[in-house]
């Protein structure tokens, strides 16, 4: 039985490695724009839902809160006008840092509004969201001066890297709310791969090569689990399934944006480099 040696590992992940940089040169110029499509679509999404059940949205407040008809227009208003207005500054490159600013007010906003805080499935979905627009703000984010002029500074001194860390940590989160606690082979398979991966995404280690196979991974539980379009209108599963899709679409955004931008200072990878 031959085994396979750890240069022969360390140069399939080179070869892969390879394939994931071909890749980002090719997609360099596309990229950027479909991370942040993707990152907004559940606001963009939960917005336009605002709009086709106004009533219902309304109503649920009014119920839920013991509250009036101005206090439950008021939240439809909040909810449509406050995502739908940043996502629009978001795709045309105006104010992105406002823009994420007032979406994750939303993001709070809608967890205390319709309880999240007390679901942990949901609460971890939202740390995912925040975990994005983080790293949206990377994007447009100068490099901090250097401490000391004229000296050299270490790349984790610069704020922009401290975010990336914080967006990273918070976006993988989103893993744990599809792992399947199921003792077949192929969940746990499933779960090894994909938990290996959040790891080395949270901690800057084959940073880019990661993230990108949670992309794949993540896309294609999406579409396999979350296919709300097969289900009826009618039926509550199918506004269930398509929040849980636009959800998982846009911590594939901030995913797509650690493809894009790599790890920063404060990772493994940059840390490999100093050495």
């Amino acid at each position: 039985m031959n085994l396979v040696t750890p240069r022969q590992r360390q140069q399939w992940l080179s070869q892969a490695e390879d394939y994931a940089d071909i890749f980002l040169q090719r997609t360099k110029y596309v990229l950027p724009h479909l991370a942040r499509f993707c990152l907004v679509s559940t606001f963009i999404e939960d917005g336009i839902r605002m709009w086709m059940q106004w009533s219902e949205q309304r109503e649920y407040i009014m119920k839920s809160w013991n509250v009036g008809w101005f206090i439950g227009t008021l939240f439809v208003i909040i909810n449509l006008f406050g995502q739908l207005i940043p996502c629009a500054m978001i795709l045309a490159r105006k104010k992105t840092d406002i823009a994420c600013g007032i979406l994750v007010f939303i993001i709070c906003f809608q967890s205390i509004a319709y309880q999240i805080i007390w679901e942990l499935r949901f609460l971890l979905r939202s740390c995912s969201l925040i975990g994005g627009l983080i790293l949206l703000m990377v994007e447009n984010r100068k490099e901090a001066r250097s401490l000391f002029a004229g000296v050299p500074t270490m790349h984790n001194n610069a704020p922009k890297n401290y975010m990336q860390l914080a967006g990273r940590m918070l976006l993988v989160i989103m893993f744990l709310t599809i792992v399947r606690y199921e003792l077949s082979f192929t969940s746990i398979i499933q779960n090894l791969i994909g938990g290996i991966c959040m790891l080395f995404v949270a901690i800057g280690f084959k940073t880019k090569l990661s993230a990108l196979f949670l992309v794949l991974y993540l896309t294609f539980v999406n579409f396999y689990m979350n296919c709300f379009w097969l289900v009826s209108h009618h039926r509550a599963l199918h506004d269930f399934l398509k929040y849980d899709f636009f959800q998982t679409m846009s911590v594939i955004g901030g995913l797509l944006y650690v493809v894009a931008l790599g790890p920063g200072g404060v990772s493994v990878d940059a840390r490999k480099k100093e050495w």
